[in-house]
């Protein structure tokens, strides 16, 4: 398919957790059930261990991943080909919380490649589209924690002790949460995401017990716990470094989401073009309407549209009363 502005069909997964209908809500799709609690958007990227499942389609029934490796360069462009290859170089998803998620974390790009194989880690931020009044996340240890209190907690899987070593962040629609690979975090029950992260699909879950996982090996990626342990950041962080600018700050009709922390993996944009126009630069992006109506690149969308944009497409014009985020790989100009 030639690289064109384009809306994305649904791509709903199924998962352990709950959730799933606040995703068929801003979508207006059916998502399956009430076990549907992420939807890949234009992925390239598979789940832990399988060769399809989460991979998106274009209009037309072709792989995404496909169509970037037919034509890599007008999808991605020169530059990001010649760093990544036909990887995009990032996933997004929408995520449900319809409970609160089990403590985990994501291993680093050393650490993945070193006992996992793979190119990526798994850096990632929140973007949170809604939440229910009083929503936690809960993000990076409060306290230094040696690695044999960590290893009894998860031996014995004391949840009380293992999200109450995390702070709590309350958190509401707009606001951002950059999470580095290696902090222990969770996402509570009630909230609305779009994830940014790194193309791969890798959790260690510090909590399973509970959880639907009846499998300790898997909760380590099939490496058991001396070696999952060791991607574990362990030492205290403070949160607050981690927050983004908030979305509906006077930022302009393009307003960037993130900390300047996450422009090594990723970055986020804001589009409010309040009625009139705004301008998103030449680049690769994922694109979700999270508000209103309006068109983009002389598409009409609306809300709850997910679209792919190529970097063939040039600069490409927002008009109308429509919010929406823009998801970019590293290295593409937010303006």
């Amino acid at each position: 398919m030639t690289a064109t502005v384009t809306k994305l069909p649904p791509n709903p997964i199924r998962h352990f957790y709950r959730g799933g209908p606040a995703i068929a809500q801003l979508r207006g799709i059916d998502v399956g059930g009430d076990h549907s609690p992420e939807e890949w958007i234009g992925s390239a990227s598979t789940l832990f261990g399988e060769p399809e499942r989460g991979l998106s389609r274009l209009p037309d029934g072709a792989l995404v991943r496909d169509a970037l490796a037919a034509d890599p360069e007008g999808w991605l462009g020169p530059a990001h080909v010649e760093r990544f290859g036909a990887s995009p170089a990032l996933l997004v998803k929408l995520l449900d919380a319809g409970e609160r998620l089990p403590v985990h974390h994501h291993p680093d790009g050393q650490f993945a490649r070193e006992h996992l194989g793979t190119a990526f880690g798994k850096t990632e931020a929140w973007l949170v589209i809604a939440a229910q009044p009083g929503a936690q996340v809960h993000v990076g240890l409060r306290e230094d924690v040696s690695e044999a209190t960590l290893r009894a907690w998860v031996r014995d899987q004391d949840h009380d002790a293992l999200l109450g070593a995390l702070n709590p962040v309350e958190v509401s629609a707009g606001d951002a949460i950059f999470v580095p690979a290696g902090v222990a975090h969770a996402i509570g029950e009630g909230i609305l995401i779009a994830e940014l992260q790194e193309p791969t699909d890798l959790s260690i879950l510090l909590e399973w017990e509970g959880f639907g996982i009846d499998d300790e090996r898997t909760a380590t990626l099939g490496l058991g716990w001396d070696v999952a342990l060791a991607s574990v950041e362990r030492a205290a962080r403070d949160a607050a470094p981690l927050r983004g600018p908030r979305a509906d700050a006077d930022g302009g009709a393009v307003a960037e989401l993130l900390p300047a922390a996450a422009a090594p993996f990723f970055s986020a944009q804001r589009i409010a073009p309040a009625g009139g126009s705004a301008q998103l630069p030449a680049g690769f992006a994922v694109v979700i309407v999270v508000e209103g109506a309006g068109t983009l690149a002389g598409l009409d969308v609306t809300r709850g549209d997910a679209l792919l944009v190529p970097h063939a497409a040039g600069p490409v014009s927002a008009d109308g009363d429509l919010v929406a985020i823009a998801c970019r790989p590293p290295g593409v100009p937010a303006s």
